[in-house]
């Protein structure tokens, strides 16, 4: 993001901003709203935080009156990113918050020269696997039994960012 807050694509009246450790209380209570069965822990989070900026890149999505609607964190490190979690609150799912979530990580890969985004998704999580399809993320594998305790497997995702040039040709692919 260009700096700490930047107005979110199409997600109307939501800001995207990095997220902090003041924000873990919120981002708990998504959490558990969202993924009874296997929510991250404070500790998880914090640990998460802990490598931001280094290999880390979260972000809120907060309402005008200052409510977290939605976050999402990325792993990135030696030409690859890895979405970590992508999260909207349900009463906010389909106003195109997720979508803004998922560029800005994109957006954030791209910047640390990753050449390919990673992800995993329910395989019972239609909606956002359909997401995933339309931003260019292809399945390129499955987890059997991934998410615990409900035994759900995880389609593995990808999705390209940049193809590298050959060594030695210009950007008009004549030599120098």
């Amino acid at each position: 993001m260009d700096g700490p807050e930047r107005g979110s694509r199409g997600a109307g009246e939501v800001t995207l901003r990095t997220m902090s450790e003041d924000d873990l209380p919120g981002v708990l209570r998504l959490e558990e709203t969202l993924f009874p069965d296997d929510a991250w822990s404070e500790d998880m989070l914090r640990g998460e935080l802990a490598e931001q900026p280094r290999t880390r890149h979260y972000v809120v999505a907060q309402e005008a009156g200052g409510a977290l609607v939605g976050y999402a964190g990325l792993a990135a490190a030696g030409g690859q990113a890895d979405v970590q979690t992508i999260a909207v609150r349900p009463d906010r799912q389909g106003a195109g918050i997720g979508a803004a979530l998922l560029t800005e990580l994109l957006d954030e890969a791209a910047r640390r020269d990753s050449e390919a985004v990673f992800l995993e998704v329910r395989a019972d999580n239609d909606r956002a696997r359909l997401l995933y399809e339309r931003f260019g993320f292809r399945r390129v594998g499955l987890r059997k039994r991934y998410y615990q305790p409900a035994d759900v497997d995880a389609i593995v995702m990808r999705r390209e960012l940049a193809t590298a040039r050959p060594i030695g040709f210009s950007q008009e692919g004549q030599t120098p």
